[in-house]
């Protein structure tokens, strides 16, 4: 299928290289352009000054920039892709953002007789890289049946979770429950070093219990050493946990303990954190 793709940074690159290795034509765009020239250089395709050259003849776009303002801009602002897209053709937004912004670029997208899913990804750089996100999916069935053969270029797990907006709030669940596990997982490390525990018997035991996580197995050995230079930085959970909380308000639900985090977060950020890896909390236990 034609493609484009626009936002080549740690997750959105690789996402592209996968869709150009299962064989469709890519062309991508950045608002770097030097990034876009080595993408092309190491994957083929081509690349295109402005979103609205890069998708004049995609019959599939795919996004994933930074925020909703980074997301406006590359649709409905100057030069942006929604004006310039085939009638018919489908846009799909990895970013994440608010379930408000989804919704409005639906209703811009459908204006213009185009299809839309809002589809944020879990799993990191890690899972960009080897082709095994986990996708949440809003939008319609006709739009979602689309995408999904589309996006298995790079998924291990879609879901359809409903209308418009759906992906979104089901990616704020998703970190919730991070934040929540790996402020827990900090607490007991910290604990267990204090109480003069060998943490890598430690871990090894509990692991196989109840205690178990993913964190715990992915992240546990590198916050217990201190090591917190890949996966998903502080910066973005923050902005993730604030459009969460941003929606609780607008639902009326209590988030005591995301507010909480949110806020270590930034004193994780204050020490100088804010590109570190999320497992970065421990270091406020820890000084």
């Amino acid at each position: 299928m034609r493609i484009s793709f626009l936002g080549l940074g740690i997750m959105g690159g690789p996402m592209a290289r996968h869709l150009a290795a299962a064989g469709h034509a890519v062309t991508v765009f950045n608002r770097t352009p030097a990034k876009a020239a080595a993408w092309v250089a190491a994957h083929g395709g081509q690349s295109a000054p402005t979103p609205a050259q890069a998708v004049h003849d995609a019959e599939i776009v795919l996004a994933c920039v930074g925020a909703d303002a980074d997301l406006r801009a590359v649709t409905l602002g100057p030069d942006g892709a929604f004006d310039a897209m085939a009638h018919g053709a489908l846009f799909i937004d990895h970013t994440t953002v608010s379930a408000e912004i989804a919704r409005e670029l639906a209703t811009e997208a459908d204006k213009r007789g185009l299809l839309s899913v809002d589809a944020p990804v879990s799993g990191g750089q890690a899972g960009a890289e080897n082709g095994q996100l986990t996708i949440m999916c809003g939008g319609t069935t006709e739009a979602f049946a689309v995408a999904e053969p589309v996006m298995a270029a790079y998924a291990r797990r879609i879901g359809h979770m409903g209308p418009t907006g759906s992906g979104q709030l089901t990616k704020m669940v998703n970190q919730l429950c991070i934040a929540g596990v790996l402020q827990g997982l900090a607490e007991a490390l910290s604990f267990g070093k204090a109480a003069g525990l060998d943490l890598g018997q430690v871990v090894d035991v509990i692991s196989k219990g109840a205690a178990q996580s993913w964190q715990m197995d992915n992240r546990a050995a590198t916050m217990a050493k201190g090591e917190f230079d890949f996966g998903f930085a502080v910066d973005w959970m923050r902005k993730d946990l604030g459009l969460t909380l941003d929606e609780a308000r607008r639902l009326g639900v209590s988030l005591p303990l995301g507010a909480l985090v949110d806020q270590f977060y930034a004193d994780v950020q204050a020490m100088g954190g804010g590109r570190q890896d999320t497992s970065s909390l421990i270091r406020r236990l820890t000084r």
